[in-house]
């Protein structure tokens, strides 16, 4: 059975017990976009501890299954999204391609590597999901390459508004095994924060752009 609430709680677990997210409300972290985040996400760390790479494999697998049904082949968005594609269409016993962020200057100036066919159904798997931009770029490369889209799965979003009207706009559904708010919930009842981190990290996830100016004031 595909308990979505205990997954959550045991991703959010995981990422934390291993430090793939680190938590900082009153020492933020400065992302490429500029942005001042009191949580810094890599789970590209999931990769090294073999345990929770299996845990995460096997449940990306199942919540394809559950949210998506039967597909034909698995894509991976370059480059954390890659590995964890890779492990989940091995899972499933399915082709595997995978969508660079910008086509290749030489050669083939291929965007999508691996053999394509047209009309397949194919998921999109991620690591995470932040606005959505980056991945639904990878989603219209992979419509216009003729593949049907049936959604996208990544371990770990923050929940912003702004990734659900992304997707809405983009008509592309999708899943993750842990979110924000099971995060934040795990992190207070096992004391990784306090009462005052919370308020902060909540106000971050209400206005991520703007949180760094307010924080400072």
């Amino acid at each position: 059975m595909f308990n979505k609430s205990e997954i959550e709680q045991q991703v959010a677990e995981f990422l934390l017990q291993i430090k793939a997210i680190k938590l900082q409300p009153t020492n933020p972290f400065t992302w490429a976009s500029g942005w001042k985040s009191p949580i810094y996400c890599d789970n590209r760390a999931t990769l090294s501890h073999p345990t929770i790479r299996t845990y995460i494999r096997q449940n990306i697998t199942k919540l394809i299954t559950e949210e998506f049904g039967n597909v034909e082949c698995v894509a991976g968005v370059a480059t954390a999204g890659i590995p964890q594609g890779v492990l989940v269409a091995q899972e499933l016993g399915l082709p595997f391609v995978y969508v660079r962020a910008k086509a290749k200057e030489h050669g083939t100036g291929s965007l999508i590597e691996g053999e394509i066919f047209e009309g397949q159904r194919v998921v999109v798997v991620e690591d995470l999901v932040s606005t959505g931009k980056s991945s639904l770029q990878a989603v219209d490369a992979l419509r216009a390459a003729g593949y049907n889209v049936a959604g996208l799965v990544a371990i770990f979003t923050y929940g912003f508004d702004a990734a659900a009207e992304n997707f809405k706009k983009a008509n592309c559904r999708f899943a993750t095994l842990s979110n924000y708010k099971a995060l934040i919930n795990y992190a207070e009842e096992h004391q990784y924060i306090t009462k005052a981190d919370v308020e902060l990290l909540q106000k971050w996830r209400e206005a991520p752009a703007e949180w760094g100016q307010i924080a400072a004031e």
